[in-house]
């Protein structure tokens, strides 16, 4: 009887143990998803932090959810109108067409909208990051001067503010007035660079707060990094300047060869089918030779629907090369993508028009 009830008892503390080990699985995988949760909550905001919006990561998520509910809605009030004027369809088909709007669509919007979002933020990054490094030499060599006439290094960042430095002048407002207010210099100077994705001004700004904290020639210092900044600017210039040969090639084979060479092709094409049906072969001429002379299997809509696919490709990775090598950022490129696309395209169809008067007039 005892050993029945020491066993008894040995089970029920072996099946408690194996509860507690269930719960503590149990609230891992809850925290590990709340962490993920915030993980990405904290991304979002940081991204939005970096663009300058002051917009939180929920109210984004919240109107680009109501951007897909309007798009899907509208779909499905189109589709139903549609379905409503031809009687052929049946409830079923009107179902499953709602279904899949409501399912794949609606996550394809949203995939999409997410992709455009996080797209122009970081353009909008970019934008931010170029405008402060433009400016950020002559920003601190004015603050090397006020600095060496006697202000302290406070007042030298607040009088070197000047209406040409945009958007710099603004976050230098915003330290000046965070110091004033009781925080510290070196915490204010951080949180300035850590808003922008620019690696030249965290450096510049590490650079200036251990030399405030080691209590060297501040002025000297600044001058040094404004200097620095300027002949890095200077030998991405030469660089840029130096291929600007491979620029030119670039730009001339996406924009103007290959539309003439498609147009070209375009037009052979129909010679030859043109030259195909007027040939007349005897009857038994082509005996024991496989040879057809009907028509092209490609028709000249075809033909041009894979040039203009073909001349977008082209010209939008010859935008990205050429911005690679003149500004040393794949993101420069994206101003000169509309460009490329819209005049090689064009270019294509005044070749075609043109080159189709002159076979014209021959044949």
């Amino acid at each position: 009887m005892k050993l029945k009830t020491f066993k008894k008892k040995n089970q029920g503390h072996e099946k408690s143990i194996q509860e507690i080990i269930r719960e503590h699985k149990k609230k891992k995988l809850i925290k590990g998803r709340k962490s993920a949760v915030l993980h990405r909550k904290n991304r979002v905001r940081h991204y939005l932090n970096l663009a300058g919006i002051g917009l939180g990561s929920h109210k984004i998520s919240k109107i680009i959810f109501h951007i897909c509910i309007f798009l899907n809605l509208a779909l499905s009030a189109y589709l139903i109108y549609r379905f409503s004027t031809d009687w052929r369809y049946g409830v079923f088909y009107v179902s499953l067409a709602m279904l899949f709007v409501w399912i794949f669509v609606f996550l394809g919007l949203l995939l999409t909208l997410w992709l455009i979002f996080y797209i122009v933020i970081d353009l909008r990054i970019f934008k931010r990051r170029v405008g402060i490094e433009e400016v950020l030499a002559d920003f601190l060599q004015l603050t090397s001067a006020n600095v060496r006439a006697g202000m302290s290094i406070d007042k030298a960042l607040w009088y070197a503010v000047r209406p040409q430095f945009g958007v710099l002048g603004k976050e230098i407002e915003i330290v000046a007035k965070e110091t004033m207010s009781g925080k510290d210099l070196e915490s204010a100077l951080r949180g300035f660079s850590d808003k922008y994705d620019s690696p030249v001004l965290k450096r510049s700004i590490n650079l200036l707060i251990e030399g405030i904290e080691a209590g060297g020639e501040i002025g000297d210092l600044l001058n040094k990094i404004a200097v620095d900044i300027q002949e890095s600017t200077i030998l991405k210039k030469e660089l840029a300047a130096n291929v600007t040969t491979y620029v030119i090639f670039i730009t001339f084979a996406s924009i103007l060869a290959a539309p003439l060479m498609f147009a070209l092709s375009g037009q052979m094409l129909g010679v030859i089918d043109s030259l195909m049906v007027d040939i007349d072969v005897p009857a038994g001429a082509a005996q024991g030779i496989n040879i057809s002379l009907s028509e092209s299997s490609i028709s000249a809509r075809d033909f041009r629907i894979f040039a203009v696919l073909c001349l977008f490709m082209t010209s939008y990775f010859s935008a990205i090369i050429v911005a690679t090598i003149k500004k040393g950022d794949v993101k420069a490129g994206f101003k000169y993508i509309p460009t490329f696309i819209a005049v090689s395209i064009l270019l294509f169809f005044i070749f075609s028009f043109v080159l189709g008067g002159f076979f014209g007039g021959i044949m």
